[in-house]
């Protein structure tokens, strides 16, 4: 019995357990994104030639996409 699903080892539980805190802690920050993403998304509709709002609606959903990226992270780093 192996640890792994398959032969390129994408099952790694112990990096999905060790990142679990953490990507709760970046959910929290994605709820944040969210908000920031809905006052960014307003703010652009009334003044679409601000730039500014596009570069924090776009970091705004870099903060939503947090929590995948960093369990995807975590479990690239455990060895299986």
């Amino acid at each position: 019995m192996s640890c792994c699903c398959d032969d390129d080892c994408e099952c790694r539980p112990l990096g999905f357990l060790l990142g679990l805190p953490f990507a709760f802690l970046s959910l929290l920050l994605s709820l944040i994104g969210i908000v920031v993403w809905i006052v960014g998304l307003v703010l652009t509709c009334i003044c679409p030639c601000c730039l500014c709002v596009t570069i924090i609606v776009e970091f705004a959903l870099g903060l939503i996409k947090a929590p995948i990226l960093v369990i995807k992270w975590f479990t690239s780093k455990i060895p299986c």
